[in-house]
Formats: structure tokens, sequence, C-alpha cells
């Protein structure tokens, strides 16, 4: 589709597709790092189902419809961006590339579409603000309410527009790749891993010579990363309070003025009770698979949950987007807008800022291209009526003016990362 002048340049990554990008990041990474990107909780059926579970949904397309301009603009969170796309929180990107959030802060400036900047993030939260564009800041529920205070006081004087409130990790999931790989914060170069991180040297050499890898926004109040050596679930597990409630997100919103927005939502009542105390976004989430195996997917819940919360909630969906067609499918569905993750590490680990721009692009055109050939000029235009549950709605019972049924789950799974 054509752009305007002011678009940002075209990335020199010439990948087609986001499985491209998959493939190139994973010829750049050590083993131990990749399985660490794409691994999920116990056998990993969850990880692989959110990708795999968009294929239910089929797109029903209108024709005979001017589709001359197309605009993918979306209100998200009381803004207006191009697309209805955003990054979603990923720790550690410096794992990935040795520019690490900052290649994804500056990539995500120059589309303008909203960055959300992990807890867990290798660069400060002051450090990413300096890229420009618009962001959000993740945080866990930690023990220590002090850090949290200070950490909400930073953000707000970097101006980050939004906080995120991720619920679904008070203990970290199983894990068994991590385990298995022997995967440690930060990476330690051991004989059974030697192999793997010397046949890679343009990811090891910018971690022996360049900046240290550490969880640069939290390091005042946990002992360093760069001087002891721990499992990363390990870790995460020492940091999260596991008594926390409904009235932790109540604190939350009482010291905090912006935009509040929870992660790990899978369910329609709790979307309504964070709406209930305040919030003005969910993110539909079961963390990538990466927590409790076995649940159900976000596009799987996404239509009961906006039928539960009604119009005034953003839901952003994430888990499991991996091409154009599934935004446009989650949006008909209800969702306001969909985060990726993976996606975008994928491109950071194959070329750095390059790389993620590229991944950004690769969703742009494929969302602008599906919506023409869909016949819907905007997003406003996509509703229920463009999308069809195959799994349980026979086609001669299809009824335009009804909500496609979201209750029972399939039974295909692709292979992670498809």
């Amino acid at each position: 589709m054509p752009h305007s002048e002011s678009a940002p340049r075209r990335s020199t990554i010439a990948a087609r597709n986001i499985a491209d990008l998959e493939l190139r990041a994973g010829r750049r990474l050590p083993a131990p790092i990749w399985h660490y990107l794409q691994g999920g909780a116990d056998d990993e059926w969850t990880a692989a189902r959110n990708t795999s579970a968009f294929e239910r949904y089929a797109l029903v397309p209108d024709v005979l419809i001017d589709v001359a301009r197309i605009d993918a603009s979306v209100r998200l969170l009381g803004h207006r961006y191009p697309l209805p796309l955003m990054l979603s929180p990923t720790g550690m990107s410096q794992l990935f590339h040795a520019d690490g959030e900052m290649a994804v802060a500056r990539a995500a400036a120059a589309h303008q579409i909203l960055y959300s900047l992990s807890t867990m993030a290798t660069s400060t939260i002051e450090d990413v603000a300096t890229a420009g564009g618009p962001r959000m800041f993740q945080l866990y529920c930690f023990r220590d309410r002090g850090l949290t205070l200070e950490l909400l006081s930073r953000a707000q004087a970097a101006g980050y527009v939004a906080i995120c409130l991720t619920v679904d990790t008070p203990l970290a999931g199983n894990r068994e790749r991590d385990i298995t790989t022997g995967m440690t914060l930060p990476p330690r170069f051991t004989l059974r891993t030697l192999f793997q991180f010397a046949t890679h040297p343009r990811w090891v050499l910018p971690k022996l010579f360049g900046r240290p890898f550490d969880l640069a926004n939290v390091t005042r109040y946990a002992p360093s990363v760069s001087r002891r050596r721990t499992g990363v679930m390990e870790y995460v597990n020492s940091q999260m309070d596991r008594s926390i409630d409904w009235k932790y997100l109540e604190w939350l919103r009482s010291n905090w003025a912006g935009a509040l927005v929870v992660k790990g939502i899978l369910s329609p009542s709790d979307a309504r009770r964070a709406a209930e105390l305040g919030c003005e976004g969910v993110m539909i989430s079961n963390h990538g698979g990466r927590q409790l195996d076995g649940a159900i997917s976000p596009i799987e819940q996404l239509a009961s949950i906006r039928d539960a919360v009604g119009e005034s909630l953003s839901l952003i969906l994430d888990g499991g987007v991996r091409r154009g067609t599934h935004v446009l499918k989650a949006i008909a569905l209800g969702a306001s807008a969909c985060a990726i993750g993976r996606p975008y590490l994928f491109g950071l680990a194959a070329g750095g800022e390059q790389g993620v721009t590229r991944a950004i692009e690769i969703f742009r055109d494929e969302i602008e291209r599906g919506m023409a050939l869909m016949g819907c000029t905007s997003l406003e235009m996509l509703g229920r009526r463009h999308v069809r549950d195959t799994l349980n709605l026979p086609l001669a019972e299809f009824d335009e003016r009804s909500p496609a049924p979201v209750s029972a789950v399939g039974t295909s799974a692709l292979p992670i990362g498809v």
C-alpha cells in the first residue's frame, strides 16, 4: 500500500514475513538464548496454540468497495496511533542484540506506535525515553512497594503515557527448556555451552566487550545480576509477591494518574473487575504460553471479554500474533489493538533496529493489504460479521447479526513460532 513521504525509511532487511525473521534470528543466536526466546511452560501446548487458534476464525470479506484509501489508525488508551499494533514488554532485550531496548524503542518511535518497556529491561526508563515516541512502562507485583513507587515516579517524570501491571506471574512458570539448557542471568560460558557460544561470534563479542548485562531499573533494590549467577526463574520467583490481590490494583490506581492497563487477564469477570477499579485497558494474555500451560488462547476469549466490558475499555490482544490477518481477526472480534512480543524480538536478533523496523513494516503492509481485500477502508468498519468461528457454527446457521460463539476450545496445534 502507498505511504506518505513522511513515513520512516524502509528497513534493508529482506525478510518477506515474520517466519523469515524467525529463521534469521535462529541463525544469529546461541542455542541457550534461542530456546529462552522460543520456550514456553511445561509441554508448551499453550505457546503453540496461541498462534494456531487463529485458524478457527475465517474472514468473510465485502467486495465492490472503494479501497483506494486505507486508514489503519486506531484510538487506544486515549491516543490515536497509525496502526492497531503495539510492542509488548519483553525482558532482557540485550540478550538478543547488543543494542537491546534502545533499538526497539527507536524503531517504535519512528513508526509512532506504542512500546511497553519491561521492568526487567536492560536499559533504563530514562534512556528509553530519549528515543521519543509513545511509551508505556510495565510493572510486576513486587514485594517491595517502595521499588514500585520509585518506578512509577520515574516513569511519570520520563513522560510514559501508561503503566501496565502484569498479574499472571505470582511465580514463574515451569520453563523446562531453560532448565535443560542451563540458562542463567547473565548467560555463562560453560563446557556444556561453549561450542554454541563460540560458533556465534557476532553475539558473543558484544557481550564480552560491550556494556555490562544488568536489569537496569531494579539494581538499587536487588543484587546486581552481573555480579551473581542465578537461574532466570529463580530470580523472578525471588522478587514476586504471591500474596497480592485486587487491593493491590486499587493501591496502584491511587498512585498513578495516567492510563492504567492490566496484563494477563483471560476471564470476562476479571476484565470487568479491572474496569470497575478504574483501569483504562486490559491486555488479554497468557504470557506467551510461558506461565500456565493448558491456558486458553487470548483470541478465543476476546469476544466474550468484549461483551462483558462493553465498548469503553481498551482491549489489547497479546499472544500468537504472526500475521496482519491475525490482527484483523482480533479487531473484528472486539480488540482495540494487538501486541507483539516474539515477532519484534526475532527482528531484533536478526538485525537490531533494522530488524525491528522490518517486523513493524511487515505487519503494517499485511494489515493494510488485508483491509483492502476485506473491503474495509478503516478499522471501524470491521465487525463480527467479518469473521466466522468455523469450529462451532455450521454455515447454514450463520447469522450476520449474531456474535460468533467463542466458548469451545479447538484441538489443532502448530510448532512454536509458526
